[in-house]
């Protein structure tokens, strides 16, 4: 049967409608995963076509599957990042949503104080296991939307839950009816996507679950969750692996609308934030984030990279505070003590500090040779020059030209004598065996050193 197509103007064959197998045995792919070698990669040649939807959002599971790799965070620091993530995602809800527990007292209050805020966005949801008790925890919260556990593959229905697949999905289809007749809408989570028979399993309980949202009227949301980060998005890679194949037939056979459909990945093989990406394109309007990418073993997509990468692909920040990264991170650094790698971009430290003198000499003709974007702008971090054994005349004067904010006419050029006096200093610790980073108080004391005069000048432009 043939079907006019309106998106492509082409006659297309009409979706083909995947039943499920309930197999006796499990399917463990065991061709890909052996467990005794690292995964394959396998191939299948096909071509996906990119779908990128009309909108795209972000949502955030810090206080969720990001608290459970850090130490539990109090009630008030949820509250002053859930105010961070507002300012981030922007009046258009870019951080369209944010996921909470209901387990303890504490993920209770810290939930009805983010309530309090009266806030747009994000809107809170929760997260529950496949049990008809939580969904009394929803109801007390006072929530309009909940997480629902339903694992995919067989290595949970079969090894973990020891059920056969028809019975994994009638459960989780009884959980799914629960919560519409509770008056709760289900984001039904798609745990280890990418190790699940997806014709034989995950395309056929898609597709119960869009025909009950046809029948209620409700809007049911799947989250595609990659739980080991096994997802792949290489031309022509072979499911259960494949992002783009994950995402276009869940689109295409389950008929789960962009809108409804989320991305969850964690970033085990390197790959989080590329397999987020090419979620967007392929047809998923909705990517789940931490901030600073916290989260299970290797983390999750960090929330930060995908507000970049928002800003990429649409070529605008959408209304996005995109300085509120800066303040985030100093936030969980300074205050809640998670330990950011000075290298992580965006984030670290260091993440736009440069440390080659040649590096360094170009900074001092044009800062855009060697910075990414304009950094100062955009998240509030300027681009600095570390000074160490290595950074010669050019980084010196680099240093003392951002650190006492000097512009115009009062830039220092590499050949003051007062770039050289502290460059020789500099070179006198190293050569005594000094092997660590100058530190910004110790290198203004250098420069008071060399000319208190000078000094004194320079402190009035960092002042005023």
């Amino acid at each position: 049967m043939l079907e006019f197509d309106k998106n492509l103007k082409l006659l297309k064959q009409a979706k083909y409608k995947y039943s499920l197998q309930d197999v006796q045995e499990p399917n463990l792919y065991r061709e890909i995963y052996d467990y005794q070698s690292i995964p394959k990669i396998a191939f299948n040649m096909r071509h996906v076509p990119e779908n990128m939807p009309e909108e795209i959002w972000m949502t955030d599971t810090t206080f969720r599957d990001g608290q459970q790799s850090v130490s539990p965070f109090t009630a008030e620091q949820i509250v002053y990042l859930f105010k961070l993530l507002n300012r981030l995602g922007g009046p258009k809800g870019l951080v369209r949503q944010s996921e909470f527990f209901l387990y303890t007292e504490k993920d209770k209050k810290a939930l009805h104080m983010c309530q309090d805020l009266g806030l747009q966005f994000p809107e809170i949801t929760t997260w529950i296991r496949a049990n008809e008790k939580d969904f009394e925890l929803v109801k007390q919260a006072g929530v309009k939307e909940t997480g629902i556990l339903v694992s995919c593959s067989d290595y949970h229905i079969f090894n973990k839950m020891h059920l056969t697949r028809k019975q994994a999905m009638d459960k989780y289809l009884g959980i799914v009816k629960e919560a519409l007749d509770q008056g709760i809408k289900p984001r039904c989570h798609f745990e280890d996507i990418t190790r699940a028979d997806f014709y034989g399993f995950v395309l056929p309980f898609a597709y119960e679950l869009m025909e009950l949202s046809k029948e209620s009227g409700v809007p049911i949301k799947i989250r595609a969750c990659d739980t080991m980060g096994y997802g792949v998005t290489y031309y022509g890679a072979a499911l259960p692996r494949s992002v783009p194949g994950i995402i276009y037939g869940l689109n295409h056979y389950a008929d789960v609308p962009s809108a409804q459909l989320e991305w969850h990945g964690h970033n085990d093989f390197y790959k989080v934030v590329s397999n987020a990406g090419a979620a967007w394109m392929y047809g998923c309007a909705s990517i789940n984030c931490s901030m600073l990418g916290i989260g299970e073993r290797t983390g999750n997509c960090p929330l930060e990279a995908m507000a970049i990468e928002y800003a990429s692909l649409r070529g605008t920040a959408d209304g996005m505070d995109l300085s509120a990264i800066t303040d985030i991170a100093d936030y969980m650094e300074r205050e809640i003590g998670i330990e950011i790698s000075p290298r992580q971009p965006f984030v670290g430290r260091h993440f736009n500090v440069t440390r080659a003198g040649i590096h360094a000499d170009g900074m001092l003709k044009d800062e855009e040779i060697y910075n990414i974007f304009d950094t100062a702008k955009i998240l509030n971090r300027p681009a600095l020059v570390a000074v160490d054994s290595h950074s010669g005349l050019a980084g010196v004067a680099h240093w003392i030209n951002s650190y006492f904010r000097l512009k115009g006419d009062d830039v220092i050029a590499k050949n003051d004598p007062l770039v050289a006096a502290v460059k020789a200093e500099v070179d006198a610790l190293y050569e005594s065996g000094r092997n660590t980073v100058m530190g910004d108080e110790e290198l203004e004391i250098l420069v008071r050193n060399c000319d208190v005069e000078r000094y004194e000048h320079l402190i009035f432009f960092h002042n005023n």
